[in-house]
């Protein structure tokens, strides 16, 4: 009897035999909400704290002009365009999510196929989609595969492995190639949890660094280097040292059956999806009771424990927005005081306002001891008043999650506030062309028609 294949093989054929036509009405419209989406959140992240000094440093490694800096006047090369608007992604914790798989699946597929298909030219919008839903199912499937708490930052280890399936498709490497550049991506893949635990801007890099790598992996093996064959379930595969405990069964027989980009959930607040309950259920209690801040005694947030692993760091007085972003004291004060948390809570001044810290003190976020290491809900918000009342909020599941999406009008409101923040001013007529032509885009016969507006075109 001939053995199965291993999982590299079986997501190689899946990422090459895919066709446009295979993909669900809805995987294409989820692809096209989530790529304008993405394109938002890169172009703001061009003002974010850390991509000054990576685009400098990204100057040093090689001058090119093929490829788009989102938000940017400059251009790069391929590869130095796909780190910096990868870090740009996913520098503000504003990029969708695939919750089962606690992953961030385009920050890394995106940036490194656009500036793939910059460099190749003759990628049309239906490539795109095509490339871009292949890699979702790859880095996503690698998620739900897991069945172990996150111990490495999946958003960059298991996103790269994507990333590299949409550059090669779009490449057209054969299958053998493809498995070659996945084991070649093995060989470069990082992510340590660690830059989470202490606020550091080289969490989002490690995403940017696993996106550049997957353009670097298809070239190498395009070129003819071999790469370890058996990488996901062998000895010394990605599951077995990186997740742990994993059974991929369920994802393999869904390849080509159902579509992971169908899955994602948008991030309609600026901060970890691991907040987003808490968030929604203060503003939904103060819409309901009109309480003023003063009279906020104690706020307690119960969620599974991957919320609290992640999101229940204490407040700070001096916080990097790396850390702001993701301490769910603080986002809870920013709402309790401005009935939102913005893109502008994490600059500046914003960030010592000791108001905010004064009530940051009253918030805690606590582990419901669920058996589920990926889960992200139930979540229940408690707020005890200084009058006596108590108030008391549960989700089941989130906003913006597959079965709660966002309006157009919604989504479209964060991809307008978020082009605000382009690191060079850009009108508002080309924002409005960016939507049209991503509404299109399998109407596109080549990207390098859009990706002009990706960045000032004056």
């Amino acid at each position: 009897m001939t053995p199965p294949a291993h999982a590299a093989r079986r997501f190689a054929h899946h990422a090459l035999t895919t066709c446009y036509e295979d993909l669900s009405d809805d995987a294409v419209a989820q692809a096209k909400v989530f790529i304008l989406d993405t394109f938002g959140v890169g172009i703001a992240g061009s003002t974010a704290h850390g991509a000054d000094q990576l685009a400098s440093a990204n100057d040093g490694w090689g001058i090119g002009t093929g490829a788009t800096l989102w938000g940017r006047r400059d251009r790069a090369t391929a590869s130095g365009a796909a780190l910096l608007n990868a870090f740009q992604v996913h520098c503000q914790e504003y990029d969708c999510v695939h919750e089962g798989a606690v992953l961030h699946p385009l920050a890394t597929t995106l940036p490194a196929a656009i500036a793939c298909a910059e460099r190749q030219g003759g990628v049309s919008g239906r490539d795109l989609l095509t490339a871009v839903a292949i890699g979702v199912d790859i880095a996503a499937g690698l998620g739900v595969a897991s069945r172990s708490a996150m111990r490495f930052f999946r958003p960059a280890t298991a996103g790269g492995f994507g990333a590299t399936a949409a550059v090669a498709r779009l490449m057209r490497l054969d299958e053998d190639r493809l498995v070659s550049a996945f084991g070649i991506q093995y060989a470069q893949t990082s992510g340590t949890l660690q830059p989470h635990v202490e606020g550091s801007v080289t969490l989002p890099l490690q995403v940017a660094v696993n996106c550049r790598s997957a353009l670097q992996s298809a070239d190498l093996s395009r070129a003819g280097l071999v790469g370890p064959q058996d990488v996901f379930e062998g000895v010394y595969g990605y599951l077995r040292l990186f997740e742990g405990e994993w059974d991929l069964t369920g994802v393999l027989a869904s390849l080509g059956q159902s579509w992971r980009i169908a899955e994602l959930s948008h991030k309609p607040y600026p901060a970890g999806r691991a907040t987003h309950a808490g968030i929604e259920g203060i503003l939904t209690l103060w819409q309901q009771h009109r309480f003023k801040t003063d009279e906020v005694e104690k706020i307690t947030i119960v969620g599974p424990p991957i919320t609290a692993r992640l999101c229940s760091r204490p407040d700070v007085p001096d916080p990097s927005p790396n850390y702001a972003r993701l301490c769910m004291a603080y986002i809870a004060a920013k709402v309790l005081l401005h009935g939102e948390i913005d893109l502008a809570h994490y600059h500046g001044p914003a960030l010592t306002d000791p108001e905010t810290h004064r009530l940051a003190q009253r918030i805690v976020m606590l582990s419901d001891n669920n058996t589920d290491p990926n889960a992200l809900v139930p979540v229940e918000v408690t707020i005890a008043l200084t009058t006596g009342q108590t108030l008391h909020w549960r989700c089941e599941a989130m906003l913006a999650s597959p079965g709660r999406r966002l309006t157009r009008d919604q989504h479209l409101t964060k991809f307008r506030r978020c082009w605000e923040f382009a690191h060079a001013p850009m009108p508002d007529s080309q924002r409005e062309s960016l939507i049209d032509m991503v509404d299109h885009l399998d109407s596109v016969a080549d990207i390098r028609t859009l990706t002009p507006l990706l960045s000032p075109t004056t």
